[in-house]
C-alpha cells in the first residue's frame, strides 16, 4: 500500500527524490503520511482536492482487497533556510 501510494502521484512532483512516505500502524487503522516538498503539495492535492480524492479512491479499492483501514494524510516538509 505503501509504495502505491508512493507511485501514483509521481508525474505530478516537480522533486520526486523529495518524497517520504511514512506508514504507522495503529491497533485499528494504519496512517499513511505522504510527505512532499512545498512547491509539490499542490500538485499533489489538486484543484478542490480531486487529485487527493483520486488518490483516496484508488488506494481505497487496495484497501478493500487487504481487509485494513487506511487513513492518508499529506503534508509538507519542512526546509531550514
Amino acid at each position: 500500500m505503501k509504495e502505491l501510494v508512493e507511485e501514483l502521484p509521481k508525474p505530478w512532483w516537480i522533486n520526486p527524490e523529495g518524497v517520504q512516505v511514512n506508514a504507522v500502524d495503529g491497533t485499528q487503522v494504519t496512517v499513511l503520511e505522504l510527505r512532499v516538498q512545498p512547491e509539490d503539495l499542490g500538485k499533489v492535492i489538486g484543484r478542490q482536492g480531486r487529485t487527493a480524492k483520486a488518490i483516496r479512491t484508488l488506494s481505497g479499492r487496495r484497501r478493500m482487497k487487504l481487509r485494513k483501514r487506511f487513513t492518508l494524510r499529506y503534508s509538507k516538509i519542512e526546509t531550514s533556510r
